[in-house]
């Protein structure tokens, strides 16, 4: 057992050394950003919902009456720290290209989480406390997405009031943010083992409802 456990740590440590040259790179940012967006405006896709907006005059004019699935006041809220949300990824590093950007325990974390419950000393140069944090790859996706969404703010605006017709990844990503950019990552689509749900809660949204990472679209 010792013996597989250093020969596994050996094969995962480069993933770890390297970690710097596998950062996020636009596409794979994009596409997370409108994976959170579009989940974010699916929990609330179904509000009946009416607002009210103004104020009664002394001339007697009614407030203006607006859906709220189609208000302003729906996309800010889903729009609200949806950075955030990437630093609930992890990095499933036996994954290909974006597809290693996922929510739950990833294969090899899990594996070596197994060897310390059984005993194995397993070291990857930082406390086992921490393997959960965030780590700088998937940090690096946050401070990203929240530059890309502040330069491309009034692009989600307009597909939302006009374009809603149109998938958000194609029209945010692949039309606009990566007109001249690499796009491939925008096809890759996970269909094998999605590793290890963390939790019931991970892996669920409100009322059951079950969330989506990007190796699931």
């Amino acid at each position: 057992m010792e013996m597989f456990a250093i020969l596994f740590i050996c094969m995962f440590s480069p993933v770890v050394a390297n970690q710097e040259e596998r950062l996020p790179n636009k596409c794979e940012v994009c596409k997370l950003l409108t994976v959170e967006l579009q989940d974010a405006l699916e929990k609330t896709g179904r509000s009946k919902e009416v607002l009210e907006l103004g104020e009664v005059l002394d001339t007697g004019k009614r407030k203006r009456k607006i859906k709220y699935y189609t208000s302003e006041t729906r996309l800010t809220e889903a729009m609200d720290n949806i950075c955030e949300r990437i630093l609930q990824y992890k990095v499933h590093a036996e994954r290909p290209g974006s597809l290693r950007y996922a929510k739950g325990t990833s294969q090899t974390m899990n594996t070596l989480k197994n060897l310390v419950d059984k005993g194995v000393k397993v070291e990857l140069g930082i406390p086992y406390e921490l393997w959960d944090e965030p780590s700088v790859e998937v940090a690096d996706l946050k401070r990203q997405c929240e530059t890309m969404l502040e330069e491309y703010e009034e692009i989600v605006e307009n597909w939302y009031f006009h374009h809603q017709d149109e998938r958000l990844d194609r029209f945010f990503c692949a039309t606009h943010v990566l007109r001249d950019s690499d796009q491939e990552c925008l096809n890759e689509v996970w269909k094998g083992d999605m590793g290890v749900k963390g939790s019931k809660e991970e892996s669920e949204g409100e009322n059951g409802r079950r969330t989506h990472d990007a190796g699931e679209l």
